[in-house]
């Protein structure tokens, strides 16, 4: 294979490989199927790769036909180099298929076989997720999710929670469905059900549970979601505890909690679940810098609360998670931080804790914090916590320097 040479309008410009499945975007450059809808899915902007110009929602990706069968025929006549082949491609299903396929759905003996169908077609490629969409699958495995709910029914439940999710994602305009489950917390206690699971499979099926509830709550009457039980928020924290769920899972599970967590009475209850200290350990896992802005956000919400200030304090590594993350990750990082820090200096300031911020770091790096470049406000904060117990921390020779010699009281 290395001494062919591969002709280059043959390669995708995103994955370097032999198109399969050529299409052209509205820009007229031409990619391998699989890596511009990936690219698309979760890309920041939704931009051609190689010309930067924007890519609507609703542009569509055109089969290249004539390329796809001269890769094909190039591919076949290189067999004996060491190519391989480049199969037809199967054709794509049809709306008229899918419609077959809802109505399969009813039929018992061929529930398990269609559903399976469906999650093929579903992960096959978005213009087909766009046909489903379309064809009111979205609504059939709404109807699904529910119904295995009030049956009990596990069957293929993880299929059915897939297809949802990638439907969902797929969907430009869901305003038809909101009302279908954003009207009471019916489809969140289906979600929450899926959870609770206890089988060998579990962690696939919080994995595609937690995005389609974060879509879920997203949608929902915030006057509704203030309703929300304490059982609920311990769901969600077991999914912060499972080290084995997927990086989107545990990002899914702190959007749904910093998005609920305003209403009602629900940072108590969030706190009351045991999520505080979860969220420490989680920070304690070095997780990314997406994950880590969250949780510092929601640790914000929390200890805005007395309970979860003392929770906060509680937890041995609290304050020193707060200390090593100043100036690591990212300048709103450093925002929650300091504002965590400020919170518990002002109401949860015993002399042990005051202590303890000095012992672990946390008072050196709020004078780094003084010097470095940040926003003034974020200064004046850091200012107003390192005054508030400098007679504790005098014997430090940073407040000395930094904060007595310039800030007298």
């Amino acid at each position: 294979m290395a001494e062919i040479e591969v002709p280059e309008y043959f390669v995708c410009p995103i994955s370097l490989e032999i198109m399969k499945d050529p299409v052209t975007t509205a820009t007229g450059i031409t990619y391998d199927r699989k890596s511009i809808e990936r690219w698309l899915l979760t890309a920041k902007e939704r931009k051609c790769p190689v010309t930067k110009q924007p890519l609507l929602p609703d542009s569509a990706l055109t089969p290249n036909s004539t390329l796809l069968r001269l890769i094909q025929a190039w591919s076949s006549g290189n067999v004996h180099n060491g190519v391989v082949r480049v199969p037809t491609l199967k054709p794509l299903f049809t709306s008229i298929h899918v419609h077959k396929l809802i109505s399969d759905l009813r039929i018992p003996h061929l529930y398990e076989t269609t559903l399976r169908k469906l999650d093929a077609l579903a992960r096959h490629s978005e213009t087909d997720r766009r046909c489903m969409v379309e064809s009111g699958v979205l609504e059939a495995m709404l109807s699904v999710i529910t119904h295995s709910f009030n049956e009990g029914i596990t069957i293929c439940l993880e299929e059915a929670l897939r297809i949802f999710r990638l439907l969902w994602a797929a969907s430009s305009s869901t305003a038809h469905m909101k009302p279908l489950f954003c009207a009471n917390l019916d489809f969140i206690t289906c979600l929450t059900w899926a959870l609770q699971i206890d089988a060998s499979n579990k962690v696939n099926i919080v994995n595609e549970t937690m995005p389609s509830l974060k879509s879920t709550i997203e949608a929902a009457d915030p006057t509704l979601l203030g309703s929300l039980e304490v059982e609920f928020f311990r769901e969600i924290t077991r999914v912060l505890k499972n080290r084995r769920v997927s990086e989107q899972a545990i990002k899914s599970a702190l959007q749904v909690l910093i998005e609920t967590c305003p209403l009602g009475r629900n940072r108590t209850k969030i706190v009351e679940s045991g999520a505080v200290f979860e969220l420490i350990d989680l920070e304690l896992e070095k997780p990314t810098k997406k994950i880590t802005e969250l949780v510092f956000n929601l640790l914000v919400h929390l200890c805005s609360c007395a309970d979860g200030r003392e929770q906060f304090v509680q937890h041995a590594a609290g304050i020193a998670v707060l200390s090593k993350r100043i100036l690591r990750v990212s300048n709103a990082t450093d925002d929650r931080a300091v504002h965590i820090l400020s919170l518990i200096a002002k109401h949860s300031s015993s002399n042990d804790v005051v202590l303890e911020m000095l012992r672990v770091g946390a008072v050196s790096k709020l004078c780094m914090l003084m010097q470095a470049d940040c926003a003034s406000y974020l200064k004046e904060k850091t200012r107003s916590i390192l005054r508030l117990h400098s007679k504790t921390w005098n014997n430090s020779p940073c407040i000395q320097l930094y904060l007595l010699t310039r800030h007298q009281r």
